[in-house]
């Protein structure tokens, strides 16, 4: 049995702290790949990283619900402060333009510090509202850049994996637990599969109410024991990159 699996650290870019915990994850652990938010403190701390550390895979994290966009003449993205709304359905009254524009500027920032994404993906899954997948479908085909999978189906033509795995995430994470992810995936089949290792600093800290958990998944994502369990389960561990030669 073989399972080609793409272990992907989101927030990559968020701050430091997050930063070096998913060059841990890589470098000591089973963590293949990451997706970088480009409007945040650590983004360039983030490029330094991945231009150090080239087998790392590192995507696109598009943001659209924190920190501060890009641009600062998206209004309909925005709240009073300039800063995204925390929420994503206030995307329905978004202007599709603003939502384009916002994250064609992402995109062009993250290539502006001489990297090429491996993929696409977004903060909070918004790459799957109905307002903006289809500006996500467009930037994918005009750059030719998989994608996360779309948990709701939505029919499009674009590659990704057979298989995401977005439930290791949460409270009281354990080796066991991940490792049972595995037990539905088929011989063949290819899988992605989300954490959030980090360290934790002043920003993650003040900033995100998803903060100690990263700790335990860094923990986790590090075990020795994790890495031959995969192993022996005949997961081999890719990044977008091979996928896209698959």
């Amino acid at each position: 049995m073989v399972i080609y699996c793409i272990i992907n650290a989101d927030d990559f870019g968020y701050s430091k702290g997050v930063n070096y915990g998913i060059l841990e994850a890589f470098q000591h652990g089973v963590v293949t790949s990451a997706t970088m938010m480009v409007n945040m403190p650590g983004t360039e701390h983030a490029a330094r990283l991945a231009k150090e550390n080239p087998e790392l895979g590192v995507g696109i994290h598009f943001v659209l619900t924190c920190g501060k966009p890009i641009l600062a003449d998206v209004p309909s993205l925005v709240n009073e402060d300039g800063e995204f709304r925390k929420r994503d359905v206030q995307l329905l009254y978004a202007d599709p333009d603003d939502i384009e524009r916002e994250l064609t500027a992402q995109l062009e920032t993250f290539l502006s510090f001489g990297l090429t994404p491996t993929h696409i993906d977004s903060h909070h899954h918004v790459h799957e509202h109905p307002c903006v997948f289809p500006i996500v479908q467009k930037l994918a085909e005009q750059y030719d850049l998989p994608i996360r999978p779309i948990r709701s189906e939505k029919p499009h033509r674009l590659r990704t994996v057979d298989v995401f795995i977005s439930q290791f995430y949460g409270h009281g994470l354990t080796k066991e637990y991940f490792l049972s992810l595995f037990d539905e995936v088929n011989d063949g089949q290819t899988v992605e599969v989300m954490c959030h290792p980090a360290y934790i600093d002043v920003p993650l800290f003040t900033g995100s109410s998803y903060c100690s958990e990263r700790i335990n998944e860094l923990s986790i994502l590090t075990d020795p024991y994790v890495r031959k369990a995969l192993e022996n389960r005949g997961v081999r561990l890719i990044t977008y990159r091979e996928l896209k030669q698959m």
